[in-house]
C-alpha cells in the first residue's frame, strides 16, 4: 500500500515520528527511519549548537530518509539554521510555530520539500498561500504545544481535506496503532504523526518515570496548561501542572527544571508533555516493532472495511 506521503517522503511507512524538543533527535529518529518510517530532528529546544551535531550524526547513522522541524518561534538564529540546513542538504523540512510564508518558499526554492504544521482551517489556508508541498494536522489532543482554541484532529482533517483535495495531509493528535492510523486514512490523510507513542518507546531517550506514567495514565490524565499564555502545553497530570492550571500560573520552561523531568525523572520539577492517546498505550515497546505491527494492522482494518462493504453491497443488491 502506497500514499502521497510514503511516495513523496521516499518512506515504506507512513508514519512520521513528532518533532519533541530534547527528544526527538538522533537516537529515535535514526530507529524510526530504519525501522521505514520518517524520523525528525527537532529545533524547540533552542540547542541549535546541538541540533547541528544530531543533525550530522543523523548522516552517519541511517541512509533512509528522515528530516527536520524548524519550530520558528523557537529558533534564535534562524537565518544561521536555514543556511546549515541547506549545507546539509536536508531534503524534508516541517516549518511550525510561525508564519509559513517566512520559511516555506524559500526552502522550497532550494529544492526542499516543505510541510508545515497547522493547528485550523485557517492555518492550512496560510500554509496552502505560501506553496506548502504538504501539511501536518495537528489537534488539540495531543501532547506538547498547542492553539488552546484549536480543535479536535477528528473535526480538522476531514475539513481540511475537502478544501484541499490535492494537498497531501500528515495527521496528528490522538495515532498509536493500526486502527487509529486507518481511521485517519478514513478522515483524508495520508500518513500520521506519532509523538506520545514515541516517548514511550525503548529509543526514546527521556527517563523511564516519564515513560511509566505514560503507560500507566489514563486518557483523562493530561492537563492543558498555559491557557492564558504562551506556549500553551499538553502535559501530564502531575501536582504542578494540576496546581499551574487551576490556578491559572503561567508555567515557566526554566532549563534546570527540564533537564530534571526530562532525564532525571522527576515529574514535578518541569512539564512532561503527553497526549490524550497515552491511555491507548499500555507497554514500552522497541520503535521498529511499534512501526510495523501499526502497519500491518493498519492494512488488516483497511481490508476487512472493504469486505464489510462488499458483503453490504451484494446484500443489499439482492
Amino acid at each position: 500500500m502506497q500514499t502521497r506521503v510514503t511516495e513523496m517522503l521516499g518512506i515504506d511507512i507512513p508514519i512520521v515520528q513528532a518533532p519533541m524538543g530534547w527528544i526527538a533527535r538522533s537516537a529515535l529518529a535514526s530507529a524510526v527511519s530504519i525501522a521505514g518510517g520518517l524520523g525528525i530532528i527537532e529545533t524547540s529546544s533552542g540547542e541549535l549548537d546541538v541540533i547541528e551535531g544530531e543533525i550530522e550524526a543523523m548522516r552517519r547513522l541511517t541512509d533512509r530518509p528522515w528530516g527536520v522541524n524548524v519550530a520558528q518561534h523557537f529558533v534564535r538564529d534562524l537565518e544561521g539554521l536555514f543556511a546549515f540546513l541547506l549545507e546539509q542538504e536536508v531534503s524534508f523540512v516541517t516549518t511550525s510555530a510561525g508564519d509559513p510564508a517566512v520559511l516555506a518558499p524559500r526552502l522550497k526554492e532550494a529544492g526542499v520539500t516543505v510541510f508545515h504544521v497547522v493547528p485550523s482551517v485557517r492555518g492550512a489556508e496560510k500554509a496552502v498561500a505560501a506553496g506548502v508541498d504538504g501539511v501536518v494536522v495537528e489537534g488539540i489532543e495531543g501532547g506538547g504545544f498547542k492553539s488552546v482554541d484549536g480543535p479536535s484532529t477528528l473535526v480538522l482533517v476531514p475539513e481540511i481535506a475537502s478544501r484541499f483535495p490535492d494537498l497531501p495531509i500528515i495527521a496528528a493528535g490522538g495515532f498509536v496503532d493500526g486502527r487509529s492510523m486507518a481511521a485517519a486514512f478514513a478522515l483524508g490523510a495520508d500518513g500520521v504523526q506519532m509523538g506520545t507513542r514515541m516517548v514511550a518507546s525503548v529509543e526514546s531517550p527521556v527517563h523511564d518515570n516519564w515513560k511509566q506514567a505514560v503507560v500507566d495514565g489514563r486518557e483523562t490524565d493530561t492537563v492543558l496548561v498555559n491557557r492564558n499564555f504562551r506556549p500553551a502545553m499538553r502535559t501530564l497530570k502531575t501536582e504542578k501542572t494540576v496546581h499551574l492550571d487551576r490556578e491559572n500560573e503561567p508555567a515557566t520552561l526554566g532549563l534546570d527544571a527540564m533537564m530534571s523531568t526530562y532525564f532525571g525523572g522527576d515529574l514535578e520539577a518541569g512539564v512532561a508533555m503527553s497526549g490524550q492517546v497515552q491511555g491507548r498505550i499500555h507497554s514500552i515497546e522497541p520503535v521498529a516493532d511499534i512501526l510495523s505491527s501499526a502497519w500491518a494492522e493498519c492494512q488488516a482494518v483497511l481490508v476487512e472495511l472493504g469486505r464489510r462493504a462488499s458483503r453490504t453491497a451484494g446484500s443489499t443488491s439482492k
